[in-house]
């Protein structure tokens, strides 16, 4: 029993006392779980309390309970002599994010004394014939020292790496303690765009090792497309009999064997499930046969190219952090699937190993990815990052040989990826060096190093479409400080887009147009969406309010603000928006309607369409009048077939669309028969209607300054405005140009932030002045300047008013006039994100049928998922609850949108001349903007309809590139029309 003096905390080597790392597998060997509650003490500094910890006799019992596994500042644990239990927020006992930075000072490998150090105890028994064993940890942040019966058993660094001791268990009462620091030396190698969780977060088990029993085993499944013959060899180090009953294999470890297979794919995931025994022990074997390699600078996998429709997941649960049980893994495996998506990058380290077993088994192409990042370094100019330092080579090749003899065997994983972000230096030869001796079935991946001497693939992060389209050609630009010969090299090499689309807040926008340019082009083998899920904390305020805490809601600096809320899925693993979006851009049938027929491709890689059927309806107007099925012929992976239409539209007057949906035939292990994989809509016929009688109603000239009447209208004769509409008290509808900025709005690091750009113009602060109002013939015309206070420039508006029988008629003309261009913002960013009108409603107003495009939202740049139709929602139920509040809730080419209230109130009919945008809420764009939580949005007693001529696009820009002029909206002279019925 001795103080820990060494700081082996600070140490650069990896660990000490460690087993060599080998493969995870499943065995009939005896196993304890450890994991359950264990005694914890949470000290200030890394000298923990002390070592009467370890002896068998101490009294722990005023020691406070713990869950293993978990976090200890996800837990509520007691620090002695303070007030009571840790908070979740205010305390660098707390959880901590930050994107790019250390949490500590860069003095490598020192970090500071005030380490937060949890020290743990359990008790356990063993049988009585209990024998020699392992003790294993498959994840522990980020240091950690192990006794065993006041035995030293070593301590080691890579937080999410397993690591192994041999443990002296006695049968019967065992003392297991463990002395785990926030900070070590590993810190420097963890700079992982994440919150900093310490604790024992994955499993604890100990397992008994009998004579003979294997230590570590190598499946060798090679499959050979050429010949459809697969090779087996089980490598062991011990001998033993590799049992394959299906194949009717049964061959010592080591021999070889040579048989006809079903090659495993993601989209054909074929395991064979087998074992291999040996005198101590039998292993679970599931092997799936496949080739990875590069020809011609093309990434193929059974000899035919591979795109990987991916996301990048980091592990994450709103309530415990990165400990995740098997099955919140399975419910995200389902929903990828489930979302066409097939490839996930396991950004930024390794994942618990039972999601890699779910990946072989559901089928996910999958990019390993070391538990290892530098990023921080940044900050001081990459002086002492490690890479470059070769007395950091150890602990570097120590993380990629965990992750590989772990993960060697899992079929899922296709390529190696050394690092994430941290630049370059000459130890990343040594790692690359040491995977291709032990593994060379798979290509190696490092996209940070501009030279791409250590990777088998050029990649980068966020580039702009002009840039991709010009990598898939090999006609991108050449990097700085390359020579001829390095540059040769990367431009022969495959490409693989790491990270695009930045999913934070509203968006990422651009999906379908980054995915058109990558299947246009076989150099690119796809690409990994950023990211999966949203990491942000369920957390309640003082008032006892539920919201969710992201990085900016924690008292320490430095912090990553939000950038921690950027996934597919909210952190309660709800699907955003966006996520429809990609399943919809991903779709793996594509279909295309031209004078032929409807040509449906299959955009698989390795599976015909066997297992799709196709089915369509016939609807006028978004009303259903007809459905049934149409004959798909067995397509083989990127075939297609011209089919005809199925139906024709009919002579009544309106849109005639036919919907064709591929769905599955007999249900798969992540989604039940009749599960939505594509759809597709044909506009067949917009048939005119007929032009109705009605007579044109002029308005009436008010005395003594009365209101003006027109048709079902009022108007304020002073200032022109709106105030009544067939009985319905109203404001507005004005001119608007502003929208709560979302995420990408508001750029990255003062890099394309149109949000500040719209406020220094004061988009967020129009004031509006009546000019004129007149009466002209048979309509009311208004005039209006539109302005912010301080500036020259104005938007003036001409509103037109003009009414039948039943309606009231509205042309808009929007000049924008004034020096724009001579503010101090002179730039293209100065395009307005929103130009239409805001008109508000009582608050019994609640309902909404529309026809266009639904149910969820769309704008100019992510409408895929959103298609043509006769919807209806409650107002409230069409917002969407973005963790920090935004722009959100559009809605795309609606020709009608109808606006109903509590019984009794007249219903108010928009109709587009001929299409419009709309959003409704219960609070403005201003009290969007200002809530910096959702449950900060109040109820206004008005329902606020936007009713716009268009919306700008969203783009990726929160870390991308700017929205592309195409989806932004320019300032000219632009005119548009509005009908506005009310009925009882």
């Amino acid at each position: 029993m001795t103080e820990d003096n060494d700081r082996y905390w600070e140490s650069l080597a990896p660990g000490a006392g460690r087993r060599a790392p080998r493969a995870d597998a499943r065995t009939d060997a005896r196993t304890l779980s450890l994991n359950g509650t264990w005694r914890f003490r949470l000290c200030a500094d890394a000298r923990g309390t002390g070592s009467a910890f370890l002896a068998h006799g101490f009294d722990d019992t005023a020691w406070d309970e713990i869950a293993v596994p978990s976090h200890w500042v996800l837990e509520r644990v007691t620090t002695p002599g303070a007030a009571g239990p840790a908070s979740l927020r205010g305390t660098a006992d707390g959880p901590l994010y930050t994107n790019t930075a250390f949490p500590v000072p860069i003095d490598p490998p020192r970090v500071p004394t005030e380490n937060p150090t949890g020290d743990y105890r359990l008790v356990f028994d063993a049988p009585d014939d209990w024998g020699r064993s392992v003790l294993r940890f498959q994840g522990v942040d980020s240091a950690a020292k192990v006794w065993l019966n006041g035995e030293e058993l070593g301590w080691s660094t890579g937080s999410r790496l397993p690591v192994e001791f041999d443990a002296p268990v006695r049968p019967g009462r065992n003392v297991l303690a463990v002395r785990v620091h926030r900070w070590s030396a590993g810190t420097y190698l963890e700079d992982q765009d994440m919150w900093w969780l310490p604790g024992i977060f994955r499993d604890v088990e100990v397992i008994e090792r009998p004579d003979g029993a294997v230590d570590d085993h190598h499946v060798h499944a090679d499959y050979d497309p050429a010949t459809g013959m697969g090779t087996l060899r089980v490598d062991a180090d011990v001998p033993g009999l590799v049992e394959i009953p299906e194949l009717g294999l049964r061959l010592e470890a080591g021999e070889e064997a040579r048989i006809a297979v079903e090659p495993w794919s993601a989209e054909t995931p074929r395991l064979y499930r087998g074992t291999l025994t040996s005198r101590g022990e039998s292993i679970v074997l599931a092997v799936g046969f496949r080739r990875v390699e590069i020809q011609g600078g093309v990434l193929e996998v059974n000899g035919a190219p591979v795109f990987f429709r991916g996301v990048n997941r980091h592990e994450h649960h709103w309530d415990t952090g990165r400990t995740l049980d098997r099955e919140t893994m399975v419910a995200d495996v389902v929903a990828m699937k489930r979302h066409n998506i097939n490839a996930v990058r396991t950004s930024h380290y390794p994942p618990h190993p039972e999601f890699l077993r779910l990946c072989d088994e559901y089928g996910l192409w999958v990019v390993e990815e070391c538990d290892l990042e530098t990023h921080g370094f940044i900050y001081a100019g990459w002086d002492g990052n490690p890479a470059s330092d070769p007395r950091w080579a150890a602990a570097m090749l120590d993380r990629v040989r965990r992750m590989v003899e772990r993960d060697k065997n899992r079929p899922s994983v296709v390529v190696w990826s050394l690092a994430n972000e941290s630049w370059v230096g000459d130890n990343f030869a040594t790692l690359e060096e040491w995977v291709r001796r032990r593994d060379p079935s798979r290509p190696i991946l490092y996209e940070r190093d501009p030279s791409y001497r250590n990777s088998d693939f050029y990649s980068l992060m966020y580039p702009d479409l002009e840039r991709l389209d010009a990598i898939g050609r090999r006609e991108e630009d050449r990097p700085e400080g390359i020579d001829d010969s390095a540059d040769a090299r990367r431009r022969g090499l495959p490409f693989l887009l790491v990270e695009y689309a930045h999913a934070m807040g509203n968006g990422p926008g651009s999906l379908a147009d980054y995915h058109a340019v990558m299947r246009n082009h076989e150099r690119i083998c796809g690409g990994f969406v950023w990211e999966w899920i949203d990491h942000g904390f369920r957390q309640v305020d003082a008032a006892d309010r539920e919201f969710v805490m992201h990085g900016g809601d924690v008292d320490y600096r430095p912090n990553g603000g939000r950038y921690c809320l950027d996934g597919l899925l909210f952190a309660d693993r709800t699907p955003s928006p966006a996520l429809a979006e990609l399943a919809a851009v991903l779709q793996p049938l594509e279909f295309e309607h031209g004078a032929m027929g409807l040509t449906v491709r299959n955009a698989r890689d390795h599976a015909d369409t066997a297992d799709l059927s196709l089915r369509w309806r016939l609807e006028l107007d978004g009303r259903t009048l007809d459905t049934g099925s149409l004959d798909l012929p067995v397509l083989g992976p990127r075939d297609e077939a011209v089919l005809p239409l199925p139906t024709s539209a009919g002579e009544d007057p309106g849109e005639w669309w036919v919907t064709v949906e591929a769905v599955l035939r007999d249900g798969a292990l992540w989604a039940p028969a009749g599960h939505v994989v594509a759809r597709h809509q044909v506009l067949l016929a917009d048939v005119p209607r007929r032009q109705r009688s009605s007579r044109v109603l002029p308005p009436s000239v008010p005395l003594s300054g009365g209101d003006i009447e027109l048709g079902p209208g009022r108007f304020d004769s002073a200032t022109g405005r709106l105030i009544s509409l067939g009985g319905i008290p109203v404001d507005g509808p004005l001119l608007d140009l502003y929208r709560a900025p979302t995420e990408n709005d508001r750029g990255q690091g003062g890099r394309n932030n149109l949000a500040a750009v719209w406020s220094a113009v004061g988009l967020d602060r129009m004031l509006h002045r009546t000019d004129a109002v007149e009466v002209a013939g048979d309509a009311l015309v208004v005039r209006s300047r539109v302005a912010a206070a301080t500036h020259p420039h104005a938007a003036g508006v001409q509103y037109r008013w003009s009414a039948d029988d039943d309606a009231l008629r509205l042309d808009v003309t929007v000049d924008f006039l004034g020096p724009w261009t001579d503010t101090p913002y002179q730039q293209r960013d100065i395009a307005v994100p929103r130009l239409g009108l805001r008109l508000g409603l009582p608050g019994d107003y609640g309902g909404l049928a529309w026809f266009g495009r639904g149910p969820d939202e769309s704008y100019r740049d992510s409408r895929s998922a959103a298609l043509v139709g006769r919807y209806e929602a409650a107002i409230d139920d069409l917002q969407v609850g973005y963790p920090v509040p935004q722009e959100n809730g559009n809605h795309m080419d609606t020709r009608w949108l109808e606006i109903t209230g509590a019984p009794g109130l007249p219903r108010l009919r928009v109709e587009g001349l001929p299409r419009f945008d709309f959003t409704a809420r219960r609070w403005t764009s201003e009290d969007l903007e200002r809530a910096r939580h959702p449950h900060d949005l109040r109820d206004t007693g008005r329902v606020w309809v936007n009713l716009d001529h268009a919306q700008a696009g969203l783009g990726s820009a929160s870390v991308g590139p700017a929205l592309p002029e195409r989806y932004r909206i320019p300032r000219r002279r632009t005119a548009w029309s509005l009908r506005f019925v009310t009925t009882l």
